[in-house]
């Protein structure tokens, strides 16, 4: 249900946009509310907190004829509407020397639109005593699959958002409802300490955790098994990521550098590569807050597609518009190995004189908004999982994303997988390597994938910040690739 607060706000807010239009010739202002909790039950504890997605506010954005400024505030009362707007007005007469230093940027688009949009979490409705019920006897379940599990934490995060934009001639409500949880196993043999991680998200809060239900053996078994993995020998191999890793891949090695601000800023080499090959023409890659996935090749379900007709139309970030009031997109970014486009918020479309993708996005109302990505990923192909393993002479199949780190500028890759398993001749050893840093030239590696999958996942249950800070919900995967990289 969309926020009562924001609601109670609303004629306010389009009556500061009235005033602010009066004096500028772009006035717009987006409000935002986010509530949840979070559960975290561990060995030891069991703790519930707000969500750490928690926020509140209004951010006004406009333009004088040569450049944007924008003013944050926490609330909005008949009361205080005067003092905000003389608030607006003083702050944003920059300094002759600032104001000396924009850039300069079209008018951003403002075409009409008067629309409400939901997405309510589906499935029942479950209370603070049965979630955290549910979450002990999961973390029991790990602990008796595995006498060498010493720890065992399961954490729920499951959060609402509503949001508002108004412009003069825009007028958009959205409210949705999302759930990420992580699993994690530790396990002990004498001095040697390891841990492994499982990752389930949905739009219900049933659901996410029916998925984590079937992982939690394979997580305890897991951490015992990387007790005996061992560092690998540096080199290149062949390898095949599977749909954590290739997620990683889209989002750290490439989708970072076609973030479009980075155009603007000239600190992305991507923006010389725009209609030319960066990766081998078995490469299909998409971002997008619309994207129309079919629910069989989406992330894990607990059950059978219905059909290949079944989409799934709630994808971790699946907001109907972003912070600009840009409607949601599903943009390809390359097709058949060539790049077509990049993400853009408004601003830098705008700068650009390209059309914005949806990809505005702020940490909160207090930030500033960026391109960002949202669901990221690779199309599936046409290979078989069990040709491709056949296929590889020496390599790993790589596991579980651990970190990664964007270049932009020189498009270095450094993306760390938590194991790998070794194949050799075609089959799996049954030696396992741990963790594994994954490193090179991004094109290097786009080109030389010459196998793709055709089962996939998607796993909504990742954040991303912009640099070091800058954090916002995202999600990420894809089929499984074979390539080849070095590996250290």
């Amino acid at each position: 249900m969309f926020s009562s607060y924001l609601d109670s706000r609303h004629e306010l807010c389009r009556e500061l946009v009235r005033r602010l239009g009066s004096r500028y010739v772009y006035a717009s202002i987006l409000g935002k509310h986010v509530t949840g909790r979070r559960f975290v039950v561990s060995t030891a504890t069991t703790t519930i907190t707000e969500t750490n997605e928690k926020q509140s506010g209004f951010v006004v954005k406009v333009n004088d004829g040569e450049k944007y400024s924008e003013y944050s505030f926490t609330d909005i009362t008949a009361e205080s509407l005067d003092s905000i707007e003389q608030d607006i007005l003083r702050e944003l007469a920059l300094s002759e020397h600032i104001a000396s230093q924009h850039v300069d940027a079209e008018i951003m688009a403002d075409e009409p639109l008067v629309q409400d949009f939901t997405r309510p979490m589906s499935g029942k409705a479950l209370s603070v005593q049965e979630i955290v019920a549910k979450l002990t006897e999961l973390r029991d379940q790990v602990h008796a699959a595995s006498e060498k599990v010493i720890q065992s934490i399961m954490m729920l995060e499951n959060y609402e958002t509503s949001s508002m934009f108004i412009s003069k001639n825009r007028d958009l409500t959205q409210n949705y409802s999302w759930n990420s949880m992580y699993g994690v196993a530790v396990a002990r043999e004498g001095s040697t300490i390891q841990e492994a991680m499982a990752s389930a998200a949905a739009n219900s809060t049933e659901e996410t955790l029916k998925i984590m239900a079937g992982k939690t053996e394979g997580l305890a078994k897991l951490a015992e098994e990387l007790l005996g993995a061992e560092l690998i020998e540096p080199g290149v191999y062949d390898i095949i990521t599977a749909p954590s890793i290739t997620g990683l891949i889209a989002h750290e090695a490439f989708g970072h550098g076609v973030e479009m601000d980075m155009f603007v800023k000239k600190r992305a080499r991507a923006r010389h590569y725009v209609n030319k090959p960066v990766a081998s023409e078995l490469v299909n890659m998409h971002d997008g807050a619309a994207v129309r996935v079919p629910a069989e090749l989406s992330r894990e379900t607990s059950g059978e597609a219905e059909s290949s007709a079944d989409f799934m139309n709630d994808p971790c970030v699946g907001y109907f518009f972003d912070d600009d009031g840009v409607l949601s997109h599903d943009t390809q970014i390359i097709k058949d190995g060539i790049l077509i486009s990049g993400i853009s918020d408004a601003v830098s479309a705008a700068e650009l004189g390209t059309v914005p993708t949806g990809n505005g996005r702020r940490q909160d109302p207090s930030r500033k908004a960026y391109t960002r990505m949202t669901n990221t990923y690779f199309a599936p192909g046409k290979d078989k999982l069990e040709d491709m393993i056949k296929s590889v002479e020496h390599g790993y199949m790589l596991f579980d994303t651990n970190n990664g780190m964007e270049d932009p500028k020189n498009w270095n890759i450094q993306c760390v997988a938590c194991y790998g398993r070794e194949i050799k001749n075609g089959e799996f050893t049954g030696k396992l390597v741990a963790p594994v840093v994954m490193s090179g030239y991004v094109p290097d590696l786009l080109m030389s994938i010459s196998m793709v999958s055709d089962e996939w996942q998607i796993i909504g249950a990742g954040h991303c910040g912009k640099g070091y800070k800058e954090w916002v919900a995202v999600s990420d995967g894809g089929p499984y690739l074979k390539a080849r990289c070095k590996l250290g």
